[in-house]
This record gives structure tokens, sequence and C-alpha cells, in this order.
């Protein structure tokens, strides 16, 4: 029976890499249905995504790619198949309609586990899609209670992605920390401008002619994650900074669902405060 899987490999360049890893694939028969590499020459480092298919184990070519590899290398062999994601949202719907929408159109490859809100807005619009929706209040807790409770009900599910739909909490570096590289954020800005509260106000103030939206990864520096995606579209004088909001939750929705495309099919590679996109 035919397998196919994605090979991703990360490591020091070193000469003679991708012959090495190539002779893998054809002592093994495999067709090589897609690559792409990229050299970090400034980090002196290599990353390859190869999609190959053929009769395999992919347990045994994962070894095999290790025995070639350098001893640094950071090595997947993914069998394609839909990732699991929890949403956590707040009252804006947008960002969190459009996923469900493309996710029911089997658009973006993806199993929506539930969706975590601090409020109960958006409860309805959730459950239309037959999507669990868990209420998690903030009131009357410290941040780092509620965190707690949220954690308690992402844990209870089997995820590989939490994605921020316009959830309007700062996280603590604790909450950070429990899921490395796996928290992606919607940033109404074209990061790095306008950072943290009212961007929208900021570049109104500031008289910016485009305005744009950013997913990145969710590190401990407020809005400076890894970039996943970005997009932009004209303003002019006469868009007051509600106007500019309004336009750019249009610009939100659709790079914030760009930026789950990648990631769901491990197109995406963290390098250091960077990505590479394959």
């Amino acid at each position: 029976m035919e397998t196919k899987a994605r090979v991703l490999i990360d490591c020091h360049d070193a000469k003679g890499l991708v012959y090495k890893i190539s002779k893998i694939f054809y002592e093994r028969d495999l067709n090589i249905d897609s690559n792409r590499e990229f050299v970090d020459k400034e980090k002196e480092r290599f990353f390859m995504r190869t999609v190959v298919s053929g009769t395999f184990e992919i347990d045994e070519l994962d070894v095999a790619l290790r025995e070639v590899a350098p001893i640094d290398a950071h090595i997947r062999v993914i069998a394609p198949k839909d990732k699991k994601v929890v949403l956590l949202a707040t009252k804006e719907s947008h960002a969190l309609g459009d996923i469900l929408i493309r996710n029911a159109a089997g658009e973006l490859g993806a199993s929506i586990e539930c969706v975590i809100a601090n409020h109960e807005t958006l409860r309805e619009l959730v459950e239309r899609f037959n999507i669990p929706f868990f209420h998690v209040p903030a009131e009357g807790l410290v941040r780092e209670e509620h965190e707690a409770r949220i954690m308690e009900k992402i844990d209870e599910h089997d995820f590989d992605f939490i994605v921020l739909a316009k959830y309007m909490r700062i996280l603590t570096p604790s909450f950070v920390a429990a899921y490395p590289k796996q928290i992606i954020n919607i940033h109404h800005s074209f990061l790095p401008a306008f950072i943290g509260a009212n961007p929208y106000k900021q570049a109104y103030e500031r008289g910016v002619k485009i305005i744009g939206a950013t997913a990145h990864f969710v590190t401990n520096d407020l809005d400076e994650g890894p970039i996943i995606a970005q997009d932009v579209i004209p303003v002019n004088h006469r868009f007051d900074w509600k106007e500019m909001q309004r336009a750019g939750r249009d610009v939100e929705k659709v790079v914030l669902s760009r930026a789950l495309n990648l990631v769901l099919h491990d197109r995406v590679f963290v390098n250091g405060n960077k990505t590479i996109i394959f």
C-alpha cells in the first residue's frame, strides 16, 4: 500500500546534505512529489521540506535519515492528516467565523476540537458548526487564575495548535511557556508597526496610507513572535480610525486563515525569531 509523507529537516548546513538525503529516498524507491530547500547563510542553517510517496515505513525512514544528517538535526517524517486545533476567542466574530466556514468547506485541513471564550457572545455561532463551546469567564479572577481555568479546559483535548481568533487578553509567560511554538495569534496591524492596544487609532493618528494584519507565533515579547503571514490594503485621508478598523477586519481574517493553512500543512519552520515558509 502506497504511503505519503512530509519530510521536514532543519540542521546545521553541511556539504552533500541534499545528495545524502535524496539517496535515502532513491534506495527505497520513493517518488519525490515536491521538494524545497533553503540555507540561512548567516546562521549556516539548512532547511528542507520534501513530500515523498511509495511503499515504506515512516519510522524506518526517520531512522535512516537521522543516520546521514548532522547530529543537531531536527527531523520530522509526517503522514499528512488533519491537525487538531483549539480556538480561543472573546467577542469578535470575523476571524473565528472565517475559520469555521473554511474548515466546514474542507479548506483548512484541520479538526477543530473546541472553542474556548471568556464571553458567551459567540456560542450560537460556534454551535451552528457542531463544535463544542466552553465559556470560561474572567470576572472576579486575577489573570493567573483565569488562565489556569483556560489551560485546564485546553488540556482536556488532544491538540496540535492553539489559535487566538481575536482572543483579547494578554497571555502570561507561564501560559506561553506551556505551549511553545503552538500558539498562533492574529494581530490587527502590519507588524512591527503599531504594537499593543488599538493599533488602528495609532495608524490613523500617524496618517498611514496602508493598513494590514499579521499572523505570528506567540512569544513572551508582546506581538513580536515569528511572523507567519501578512497582508495590507490601501486607505486614505477619508478614513477615520473606526473605518480603518472595519476595513482591517477583512484583512485579519484572510491573513489568519492563510497562516493556518501554511502551519497545518507543515510549510513553516521557525528560525530564531523568523520563519522559513515553503
